[in-house]
């Protein structure tokens, strides 16, 4: 009864402004004091919600409902709007505005009638459909039509924070009628994924949880229609994007209706978010993934009793990783063959953010897979020879991290059949990676028994001398190191066949790889249990340079070969002096003076390194002297023979260098000069004109011993053909050279003094004199010294003939000071002698 009373008193209080409000003649003050009225009455009494539900749909809801339609005033629909709040939150039967004000609301909202031009005021109107939802639940669903025809256009609208309203009453829509709202569903998919990309991330986040709730609780068939708008917001810059996305993955995997439809679809998804950079992120994914895991193994658990009964962990296991559940691996074994293609399609997708996180997914994918990698090896390898080849070093990271899971879990007997075929025509440096990683991810035993046809493979011509790119080299050296650290002395079989590769990547010119290749040698002798690297060659000189002497004949200076002969030569220090037999036989051969110039310009340039440290290298065991005949006769000689061009100057200069070095280390004794001075001193004295600064000295010097050792037993030509050579080097641009030529002249005075020939040769000596003179007045202080010391020498000869010589040019010179002190010498020497 009080009830009844309220109601009339609250029905009469609203009587005069609700007649003002339907007046047709009302104006918009008239109208905003009566709403403001009725604001009064409805808030300023507290009022059961009985008696507020009577007079609310009596009275109220329709003149409201009009006013918040139609209304011209802004303020005006915003009270109405407020006031109609008010109504459906204390009302006890909100249901029953339904029919009068969701097509007010649709009037409002969607088009073409208009859209409502205040933001807020759209916000709001929104916001109470929300509220009828929350209220209402499933007795909205003869409306849904409606509700999605309102949703599909605030989905869309300008006004950020309308789209996310929209979004939580799309999510709200879709719990509150599960039965019914499969039919509107699809009508919603649309423009969420038109707003997916909005440029505010909680917009993002808020459509990316309606879009699961409108799937899940919806119409599944639409899951292909977001997929792809999904799988672009995992590279979202923001993680709670990120996150969201997961959620709704993880979500659809568990309660989907259609899931098993829908898991090869799905799995890599929630599997991508494991490589997340947040790892609050990463965590959700896994716990997702075990809780799909544990769940399919419970709904499967008659086709896995034997597997969950029986099952035997792996021996051999990634370190670092944790073996995914066994619901986890078989979801993803019975998926792979779906989702394959079209990662490994991902993997060399044009956008770089692709193909890392594509590169990512395939190790998280083959970490589950386990021994089920198997069938899918020939696409796999196609896509991973791709993708080690990538310019982005994530990419190339990722997918040889998975080609190692391919050594885990595949047999080398399967894997390797298949790799080494690549092989057998033009390897890249990716096959090289592949297979280097596949040997680094396989247990050692498992390997023990393909470990020789591994050491075939690398040290085949095609493949390790396919290329002196540096990249492709190092990927080979990091094969090597690969099946060293794996097989341990297991490599001893395949000692010889490792020691060619290394020597093929050390002929490669590069610091950083001859580093490394040394590091790898001293490995692979450390698990042969012997002291160095120097070991290994001595271990296997003899075979490594039959192996690489066998084209010898044909060699030119393209020919890899040449610059494995220098590192066998010159790496090997001093076992080098242990198989003079064959590497004398490789120099005889090469350098003939028909060769290729350029090769022989390289073979001459090592044996002088070789030369220069004579004793730690080609002499280490004394024995190279034996074969010193064949070294100057057949090597030297032949190649001081004058040519014409550049090369052949260099070879000279090359040869001269190697004849000095014999010289210098005292390998070439007094004995041997004699031997083979008659075939060596017209090519020495014809160096002497080279354009080469370094040969012209050394020539000088190289005449020098020769005239130390023999010069006494010269005859008349070969004393004239000497000098007159050498008095040409005091005019030359080196001041080595005219000293160097000076001290020759010295020696060659103190050959005539004894020889027999002297007599002969008083011209000549007259002519020296003069000659000598003129150069003791060079401006060079230090050649005019070397110049006094040979006349001095030579004043021993003809005293007086010098005297008379000097007392001619005297007067010339510009300073006498050199010249007395010749005379004086000359004058005490008489004094001596008498």
């Amino acid at each position: 009864m009080a009830a009844a009373e309220a109601a009339a008193e609250l029905s009469q209080a609203l009587a005069r402004p609700l007649s003002l409000l339907q007046q047709s003649d009302c104006g918009r003050a008239a109208r905003l004091r009566a709403l403001e009225d009725i604001r009064v009455q409805l808030q300023g009494r507290p009022l059961p919600g009985a008696v507020l539900q009577d007079v609310f749909a009596a009275r109220l809801l329709r003149p409201l409902s009009r006013c918040l339609a139609g209304d011209a005033a802004e303020r005006c629909r915003e009270l109405a709007l407020e006031l109609l709040r008010h109504g459906l939150s204390h009302g006890e039967r909100p249901c029953e505005a339904l029919p009068v004000l969701l097509p007010a609301l649709a009037q409002r909202l969607c088009p073409p009638q208009g859209a409502e031009p205040s933001e807020e005021l759209r916000l709001g109107l929104v916001q109470l459909l929300g509220l009828l939802l929350q209220r209402c639940g499933a007795s909205m669903a003869p409306y849904l039509g409606d509700i999605a025809r309102i949703l599909q256009a605030t989905l869309l609208d300008h006004y950020a924070e309308v789209r996310r309203e929209s979004c939580s009453c799309a999510v709200a829509c879709a719990r509150a009628m599960p039965e019914h709202f499969h039919m509107q569903s699809e009508s919603l998919i649309k423009p969420l994924m038109q707003t997916i990309s909005h440029q505010h991330y909680r917009v993002r986040v808020d459509v990316i949880q309606a879009t699961g709730a409108v799937i899940q609780f919806g119409n599944g068939k639409s899951v292909d229609d977001v997929l792809s708008h999904l799988a672009q917001r995992l590279f979202d810059e923001i993680p709670k994007v990120r996150h969201a996305v997961t959620t709704v993955i993880g979500e659809w995997l568990l309660h989907l209706r259609d899931r098993y439809s829908y898991f090869h679809k799905l799995i890599p998804l929630l599997l991508g978010s494991f490589t997340d950079e947040i790892p609050e992120n990463t965590k959700l994914a896994w716990t997702y993934w075990e809780k799909i895991g544990l769940q399919w193994e419970k709904e499967n658990e008659e086709d896995l009793k034997d597997k969950m009964d029986f099952s035997v962990s792996p021996s051999h296991y990634p370190k670092g990783e944790t073996r995914p559940g066994l619901g986890c691996r078989e979801l993803v074994s019975r998926n792979l063959s779906k989702i394959l293609p079209g990662l490994c399609h991902d993997i060399t997708d044009w956008v770089e953010s692709t193909r890392i996180k594509a590169s990512q997914l395939l190790y998280t994918l083959l970490l589950h897979a386990e021994d089920h990698i198997t069938q899918h090896m020939e696409l796999l390898l196609r896509t991973l020879y791709q993708a080690c080849s990538d310019e982005e070093s994530e990419v190339v990271k990722n997918s040889v991290k998975a080609a190692e899971l391919i050594g885990t879990f595949v047999s080398p007997k399967v894997s390797l059949k298949l790799i080494t075929p690549a092989f057998e025509q033009t390897p890249k440096a990716s096959c090289v990676m592949v297979l280097a990683a596949v040997i680094r991810g396989s247990p050692k035993e498992i390997l023990q028994p393909h470990v020789t046809q591994l050491g075939h493979t690398l040290s085949q011509a095609g493949v390790c001398q396919r290329s002196e790119e540096v990249f492709y080299m190092e990927q080979l050296l990091y094969c090597t190191q690969a099946l060293i650290e794996v097989c341990q002395e297991d490599c001893k079989e395949i000692s010889l066949q490792l020691m060619k590769v290394l020597v093929t990547i050390m002929a490669i010119p590069s610091q950083d790889l001859k580093e490394k290749v040394e590091i790898t040698m001293s490995s692979l002798a450390e698990v042969q249990q012997l002291e160095s690297f120097h070991c290994l060659y001595k271990q296997h000189i003899i075979q490594l340079l039959d192996w690489v002497s066998v084209s010898c004949e044909g060699w030119t200076c393209y020919s890899p070969e040449v610059l494995q002969l220098e590192v066998i030569a010159t790496h090997s220090g001093a076992v080098i002096g242990e198989a003079l037999d064959d590497f004398v036989l490789v120099l005889k051969t090469c350098l003939q003076p028909n060769r290729d110039p350029q090769m022989r310009l390289k073979l001459f340039t090592v044996l002088s390194q070789l030369l220069q440290k004579a004793s730690e290298t080609i002499n280490s065991q004394g024995l190279f002297p034996s074969y010193l005949e064949t070294v100057i006769k057949d090597i030297l000689a032949p190649n001081l023979q004058w040519h014409a061009g550049r090369t052949a100057a260099a070879i000279r200069a090359t040869a001269v260098l190697c004849l000095w070095a014999l010289i210098h280390c005292e390998m070439l004794s007094p004995k041997e000069i004699l031997k083979v001075k008659d075939e060596l001193m017209p090519q020495v004295i014809a160096s002497m004109d080279e354009d080469s600064k370094i040969t012209r000295l050394m020539a000088c010097r190289i005449v020098d011993v020769f005239l130390k050792v023999c010069g006494r037993q010269f005859d008349v030509d070969k004393f004239k053909n000497t000098y007159t050579e050498v008095l040409k080097r005091l005019d030359d641009a080196s001041c080595d050279v005219r000293l160097a030529a000076a001290h020759t002249l010295a020696n060659w005075f103190k050959c005539l003094k004894d020889s027999d020939v002297k007599s002969s040769m008083e011209g000549h000596v007259e002519f020296l004199y003069q000659e000598l003179l003129v150069h003791l007045d060079d401006p060079d202080e230090n050649l005019q010294k070397a110049v006094l010391e040979v006349l001095k020498e030579g004043s021993i000869l003809y005293p007086d003939l010098l005297v008379r010589e000097i007392e001619g040019v005297v007067h010339k010179h510009q300073t006498p000071v050199y010249c007395n002190q010749l005379l004086h010498h000359i004058q005490s020497a008489k004094e001596s002698a008498l």
